[in-house]
């Protein structure tokens, strides 16, 4: 149930079989061009296709036409409440809007924003999150739910569709996995515009990874949704690398290492765990849709270097590496970084071939 209309984004094509692609935000107070931008090359590297800034005031918006001219990757511009903003965010050249139609209060200024979106050629996500549902539909409907969430859609779709806009982007977010899962799958069946996944109010790193892997997992396996987002409080620097591995367990995308690890017990021969996250700094924003494996001891270990592009085993006599199957010997403790590294860099050298 991909979506059957397409959307271009800058660069990105989402919807209409195009790949699912990873989206993340910045944090940074985006009037800061210079912070903003030294944020958004970050996210970038780790893996963010698309991302969005908070245009809160006219300082932000004032900010936006150096952001966009220097991001490497497409710009959405967050607007809420003020119509002006958004009009500000159109001149500046971002390429796509995130606008909540239910908090900008007069239907001449959705309509003028869409008007001239339009003309631009900039796509429009409507978003509704379970939190800002309007009151007379949480009474009609007896609470926030699937019936409640599709109706608020309903209306902002309707809004900017009487004006012959059809650029849409859908997101349905709920802070409930599975309240997100049967709104997005109500949507997926109703409507053909492409549908951003995300669990809005995730909370946490461990917490917010659990509860979007629970739901976008569901959906995209069903091949619902077209972009994802993790959302995760604090540093969003983790956001990009969690959609990733949410595509790659799903089997839908591969662009960065992959590390596999065994969970340790009392017959480990090394510690998994250290060794495990020194390979994942090592690793991380190299674009190499590999698999490193880490394994404690011989029971399972050469079965997992057998499927692994480089394996790292402890065994009785030491420290074992392997590449693509085949045993390269016993390693010195000291020298493993060392050669870890080296094998590495020499993927990455005939990937580029």
């Amino acid at each position: 149930m991909a979506s059957k209309i397409g959307v271009q984004i800058g660069k990105v094509a989402i919807g209409a079989g195009a790949p699912v692609a990873v989206q993340s935000m910045t944090n940074t107070a985006t009037s800061d061009c210079l912070a903003t931008l030294e944020q958004i090359e970050k996210l970038a590297s780790l893996g963010a296709e698309i991302l969005r800034v908070s245009v809160p005031d006219d300082l932000s918006a004032d900010a936006l036409h150096k952001i966009v001219e220097k991001s490497p990757v497409p710009i959405v511009a967050d607007i809420h409440f003020r119509a002006d903003l958004a009009i500000k965010s159109i001149q500046a050249g971002v390429h796509k809007l995130r606008l909540n139609p239910g908090n900008i209060r007069r239907t001449d200024d959705v309509h003028r924003i869409a008007e001239l979106a339009g003309k631009q050629g900039i796509p429009i996500r409507i978003g509704v999150n379970s939190g800002s549902i309007p009151g007379d539909l949480r009474d009609k409907y007896k609470g926030v739910n699937e019936d409640s969430m599709w109706e608020a859609a309903e209306r902002h779709i309707a809004l900017l569709t009487e004006t012959g806009f059809r650029d849409i982007v859908l997101s349905l977010k709920a802070s409930d996995p599975m309240l997100t899962v049967r709104v997005n799958r109500r949507a997926a069946a109703e409507c053909p515009y492409p549908l951003h996944l995300g669990v809005t109010e995730a909370g946490p790193r461990g917490t917010a990874g659990i509860r979007s892997a629970v739901a976008m997992g569901i959906l995209l396996n069903d091949n619902i949704g077209d972009t994802i987002r993790v959302s995760i409080s604090g540093s969003p620097e983790p956001e990009p690398v969690a959609g990733w591995e949410i595509l790659s367990s799903l089997d839908l995308r591969h662009r960065f290492v992959r590390i596999v690890s065994c969970p340790t017990c009392a017959r480990s021969r090394l510690d998994v765990e250290a060794l495990a996250l020194k390979v994942q700094k090592m690793v991380q924003g190299l674009q190499l849709p590999v698999t490193v494996a880490v394994m404690g001891c011989e029971v399972n270990g050469p079965g997992e270097a057998r499927d692994a592009d480089i394996a790292v085993i402890g065994t009785p006599s030491g420290f074992m590496l392997w590449r693509s199957g085949e045993s390269l010997g016993t390693i010195p403790e000291d020298k493993l970084e060392e050669r870890l590294i080296e094998e590495l860099n020499n993927l990455e050298r005939r990937a580029l071939k």
